[in-house]
């Protein structure tokens, strides 16, 4: 099972080690920030996380319970109060080594029913680039449905990458959470 505990300033340095080339870099994060990844750049995308008295951003490391191996990383930002929504970012898998295991659905799971449950929230969107089938299975395994495509929004080298945008609802999470195909 993964629990998300809050990404402390201890975690940087796993973090840096996995983002090791600036084509992941790009992937897990767009422009956010520039390679290589450093532990300046790191304090600066923490400050004011997780704060429930202020919810604007959650940032998270993704933990093994079995093991208590660090396997992941995973953040829900751009939250509005107002509208009651929430968007997952920075999803990123550590070692290639433990990809294809399900750790990208228990971590998106339990995001997920933090931003429903704890944040009250009304829907969650991300955003994932269309060559990027793994994630893409993952989110559609989670429950997230896909709302459109973003084509050529960001240019890699000679490349353009096109982005899959989806979401999914309270509502829809609820009867999800019924059927048992989504418990975490």
């Amino acid at each position: 099972m993964i629990v998300l505990e809050p990404f402390t300033p201890t975690d940087f340095d796993q973090l840096i080690e996995w983002v090791a080339d600036e084509r992941l870099m790009k992937e897990w994060s767009g422009s956010m920030f520039s390679f290589p990844l450093t532990r300046a750049g790191l304090e600066w995308y923490i400050q004011d996380s997780n704060n429930l008295a202020d919810p604007s951003v959650f940032i998270y490391k993704a933990v093994d319970s079995k093991t208590g191996v660090t396997v992941g990383h995973i953040s829900l930002g751009g939250i509005s109060q107002r509208d009651r929504a929430g968007r997952i970012t920075r999803v990123l898998v550590g070692s290639t080594t433990e990809r294809r295991r399900g750790i990208c659905q228990g971590m998106v799971k339990a995001l997920l029913r933090i931003g429903f449950e704890d944040l009250k929230l009304h829907r969650i969107s991300l955003g994932v680039y269309d060559f990027n089938h793994a994630a893409i299975n993952c989110y559609l395994k989670s429950g997230f449905q896909q709302e459109g495509v973003m084509r050529d929004v960001v240019r890699h080298g000679e490349d353009y990458w096109s982005l899959i945008e989806m979401g999914i609802l309270e509502d829809e999470w609820r009867a999800l959470q019924k059927s048992g195909s989504h418990a975490a």
